[in-house]
């Protein structure tokens, strides 16, 4: 798993910018992102994808440890539909055996 740290620290190496730099860029476009996404309720990332505020309708679900029929309230949610590079560049990764993880061909 990839951590926010270890893209700043990706991008600082490969920039001018030292790491604290970095994370202020990083932080101030990951913010940037989340004000666009509340107050428009949607952004679009040309060649990455969009970012969407989605309402979930209530639902009826079943707890799993009584099966007993639960009611689960709508929900607002955000969702992400991958732009088509990034669909095309996961297309191309093929499942490793027993493991679960995923290697590029």
């Amino acid at each position: 798993m990839t951590t926010k740290k270890e893209i700043i620290k990706h991008i600082a190496e490969h920039t001018a910018l030292t790491q604290v730099q970095t994370k202020e860029v990083v932080q101030r476009s990951f913010d940037a992102i989340v004000d666009a996404i509340v107050t428009e309720g949607r952004i679009e990332l040309r060649n990455f994808g969009v970012f969407e505020v989605k309402v979930r309708r209530p639902r009826k679900a079943r707890n799993p440890r009584t099966g007993q029929p639960v009611d689960v309230p709508s929900k607002t949610v955000v969702v992400f539909k991958p732009g088509r590079l990034m669909e095309e560049r996961v297309a191309r990764l093929e499942k490793v055996p027993h493991t679960g993880q995923t290697a590029a061909t």
